[in-house]
């Protein structure tokens, strides 16, 4: 009776001794989780940021491209007022 008890309380202390490890790493499991739900928010706002001045840049351009046409578009209709003018010249 008394080795039934004995075998019975080592069963006990090894189920308690595992239950302990497995409540360790659950609480380290938690910890890393929460890190990583962190990062992840940090790189969604670094991902939003460069995003928006991505699209900040993109009409940047469009605006710059827009004035070059501008240009060009003048600098097309002066040549080509210059080129129907007389020439006083010769």
């Amino acid at each position: 009776m008394k080795l039934d008890n004995e075998v019975t309380k080592n069963k006990f202390d090894d189920i308690d001794i595992k239950v302990d490890f497995l409540i360790e790493l659950c609480q380290t499991l938690q910890i890393e989780n929460s890190e990583m739900s962190s990062k992840i928010k940090e790189l969604e706002a670094d991902l939003a940021e460069k995003n928006e001045t991505e699209e900040l840049n993109s009409e940047q351009d469009v605006l710059i491209q827009s004035k070059i046409d501008g240009l060009l578009s003048k600098l097309d209709s002066f040549s080509d007022d210059l080129a129907l003018e007389p020439q006083s010249n010769m």
